[in-house]
């Protein structure tokens, strides 16, 4: 009665999966969805775009800056000056003068073009340096997303294949334990045989709950990282034996792999930086120009008008600014000696992070042969093992074997199962692994970066 339930129950959530239209997925897709929207991606693109306006600010210091200025006074109480005497026939003796009018007003353009300055050209080719980083670190969170969203794929695929090869052997079973029920009925049989592949069958029954809870899990991360909502029901449309790739090199060049461009273009950082602080020892040209008019008058109602006796002044002016560095203590000097140290650091860690692919990739070579070969020697195991339960079951029929034999070979079928799906997971890891290294990983995908 519990067994007729529980198959009511899947067939009614069957019915209820299948009513509900699915959305088909696959590989390529899950990971284009995911650089679409995955966070950490979309937020190393909005630095990518930071990187731009950036430069943008450093390229302004180059262009020419044009200003305007306006100034109005109301002189309340005007100034005076002291005048000899001597000017008006009263020698040793000072006369206070009123000078100016009551209301000035002033207006005026200002022009600088930096001519040379070494150090903001050098800041230039920094800030596009930058842009560089920026461009590579969204491809390095492209490839990271790429590899795990293509982990998940197959670790999911791999739970689905396990939950249909549980469900074969509970139906395998099933058919064995009617067989087993009918022959105790007749008084052919014992009822502890029987009774031992109904615990059989309801320890399966267990394994696929767990395993289809398991399934589930994994398919609700897949929607969180691709921003799908949960009740959507999904399918994924891969197979857990498709190759990813084709058949690996010996040898790899790992000059163009994102993490070492990344550590090239912060060596290239370094040295401009030294660069850029020695070129401060240089001197620095900019030309300026300066127009301005101005009106002064006793009465405001006059202030803006223009005629014989209340002229405006124009004034005029261009000049060229020489700026010439000639001691600071030696700041520069020290800015410099670290800049060096950083760059030397950089061009080390450059050269160990190549050493270390180098060992990481033949690693993962290895790793990856070795995994396709347990493959298919765990492929050879399943087929050894149904060749001696599908033996031993006909011999169980016909009286030859025991119920303990029949239980025995089915557990090593099942073992053999298992281990050929874990072996092809393994696989399918180190796959991933060399495709990362090798940035094979990219043909999985159409990149966003240009």
């Amino acid at each position: 009665m519990k067994r007729k339930f529980i198959l009511a129950v899947g067939l009614a959530c069957t019915f209820a999966v299948s009513a509900q239209e699915l959305l088909p997925l696959s590989l390529q897709q899950c990971i284009e969805m995911a650089i679409d929207k995955n966070i950490n991606v979309v937020q190393t693109r909005m630095d990518k775009e930071k990187s731009l306006y950036k430069t943008q600010e450093i390229r302004a210091a180059l262009l020419p800056q044009i200003s305007g200025s306006a100034t109005y006074v109301d002189n309340l109480k005007m100034s005076k000056v002291l005048l000899p005497g001597d000017m008006l026939g009263a020698p040793g003796t000072y006369f206070p003068v009123t000078m100016g009018v009551e209301y000035n007003a002033n207006a005026g353009i200002g022009l600088n073009q930096v001519l040379f300055n070494q150090t903001a050209f050098m800041g230039l080719k920094l800030a596009k340096k930058g842009e560089e980083i920026s461009r590579l670190s969204v491809e390095k969170a492209e490839e990271s997303i790429a590899k795990e969203i293509t982990n998940l794929y197959f670790l999911t695929l791999t739970t689905a294949e396990q939950v249909e090869i549980i469900r074969e052997n509970i139906q395998r079973n099933e058919k064995i334990a009617g067989i087993t029920k009918v022959v105790v009925d007749n008084g052919f049989g014992k009822q502890v045989d029987y009774d031992r592949m109904m615990v059989n069958i309801e320890n399966q029954y267990t394994q696929l709950n767990n395993v289809e809870a398991l399934y589930q899990q994994q398919l609700n991360m897949m929607k969180y990282m691709l921003e799908i909502p949960l009740e959507t029901e999904i399918t994924l449309t891969g197979d857990p034996n498709t190759a990813l790739m084709s058949e690996p090199s010996s040898i790899h060049d790992f000059t163009h792999h994102v993490d070492m461009q990344l550590l090239s273009k912060q060596t290239d950082i370094y040295e401009l930086n030294q660069k850029m602080i020695k070129s401060q020892y240089l001197p620095s040209l900019m030309f300026n120009s300066q127009w301005g008019i101005s009106g002064m008058r006793d009465e405001f109602k006059n202030l803006f008008r223009d005629g014989e006796a209340n002229k405006w002044f124009n004034s005029y002016s261009i000049g060229l600014t020489v700026s010439v560095p000639i001691f600071d203590g030696f700041e520069k000097r020290s800015k410099s000696r670290q800049a060096k140290i950083e760059y030397d650091k950089s061009v080390m860690t450059y050269n160990n992070m190549h050493n270390r692919m180098e060992v990481d990739y033949q690693n993962a070579l290895k790793d990856y042969f070795n995994n396709r070969k347990n493959v298919e020697c765990q492929l050879q195991n399943i087929i050894l093992a149904e060749k001696t339960y599908a033996e031993t079951s006909l011999k169980y029929r016909e009286g030859m074997a025991s119920m303990s034999d029949l239980l025995q070979d089915q557990t090593g079928l099942s073992d053999a199962q298992n281990n050929y799906l874990n072996a092809l997971y393994s696989y399918k890891v180190a796959e991933l692994e060399l495709m990362t290294l090798s940035r094979e990983i990219k043909t999985l995908y159409h990149s966003s970066v240009k």
